[in-house]
């Protein structure tokens, strides 16, 4: 099971937390070709992982393959990771407009150039992988065709978004269409869509030819989905819910670490870059709604704690 990318949540802290909790195989959140070749700090810092988040590839996206390969190759020198991961999938204005990610499956031509010379530049270093989209549009879905390039272009494997680039997030992942890719190409294939739990997980590996699976937002409220999918497939039932408190503890532990890092600037710059993930987190959460408005303003590790404190302690008092 991979933790998909996700610009914004899949930091190194992130990613440690999920692998602690049973995820396999980790990215980074996407990285700019042009900031790597600028030796940018703030865009490097979006390549940083720990050794024991392997194996980890490093996301990059950009629209010309020579730097794009040079991008890789310098990654590479930085420090060494599992794989190099090439972004066609990602449907967000600015990178789209700059010729990246989900828009290059609208220019096969440039796709393809992209991917060879990142494996031509790599050259054997260590896998290249890619991630993509379905289509553009949904008169456009062109996921199999594009498949077919990038196996032919050295892709080692291929992340499936079961979404056109226009749906967004929106409606529903077409895992027929990820099947059709799986079945289509021989390198692995990893299917990504509305998964959200054991039972999703099981019943696409039943039912599609992926050799893998991706969860993205699912983990991001619940990121213990990889230690509970892992149960299911494992058992045939349901592990047992994670309780107020345990989630509690989870939530202080990532802001602690997060303010540790200095990622993001001092305490307060931190946690107010983390609020929308705080919010995520809590969703579900008892009184949820009171807690996303405080959340909206909390600038402290100690506020969270004495929300946390609160919300126990509230949760205790309503089960007596």
């Amino acid at each position: 099971m991979y933790l998909a990318p996700m610009a914004g949540v899949t930091d190194v802290i992130f990613r440690q937390i999920c692998k602690e909790l049973g995820a396999d195989v980790m990215v980074t959140e996407f990285v700019s070709a042009e900031g790597i070749m600028q030796a940018d700090a703030r865009t490097r810092k979006y390549t940083e992982f720990t050794d024991e988040q392997r194996p980890v590839g490093v996301q990059l996206f950009g629209g010309d393959g020579e730097r794009m390969g040079e991008a890789a190759r310098k990654i590479i020198d930085w420090k060494r990771p599992d794989f190099i991961d090439i972004n066609f999938g990602c449907p967000v204005n600015k990178v789209v407009a700059k010729n990246g990610g989900s828009s290059l499956l609208k220019d096969c031509p440039v796709l393809s150039s992209v991917a060879s010379g990142v494996v031509r530049a790599v050259g054997g270093q260590v896998p290249v992988t890619a991630k993509m989209r379905i289509g553009w549009d949904e008169t456009s879905v062109n996921a199999v065709e594009v498949a077919g390039i990038l196996e032919d272009c050295g892709m080692s494997a291929i992340a499936v978004h079961g979404r056109t680039r226009s749906q967004g997030y929106g409606g529903a992942a077409d895992w027929e269409v990820i099947d059709a890719v799986a079945r289509a190409v021989s390198i692995p294939v990893i299917g990504n869509g509305d998964l959200t739990c054991g039972a999703d997980v099981l019943r696409r590996k039943h039912q599609t030819a992926v050799s893998g699976v991706m969860i993205g937002r699912a983990a991001m409220q619940n990121p213990w989905v990889f230690r509970e999918a892992k149960h299911f497939l494992e058992t045939g039932t349901e592990s047992p819910g994670i309780g107020l408190e345990e989630r509690w503890e989870l939530v202080v532990r990532h802001c602690r670490l997060a303010v540790g890092s200095v990622r993001y600037g001092d305490e307060n710059q931190t946690l107010t870059a983390m609020r929308s993930r705080l919010m995520a987190y809590c969703k579900g959460f008892p009184g949820a709604k009171e807690l996303r408005q405080k959340l909206c303003h909390v600038a402290s590790v100690g506020e969270v704690e004495d929300l946390a404190a609160i919300s126990i302690r509230r949760a205790e008092l309503a089960d007596l």
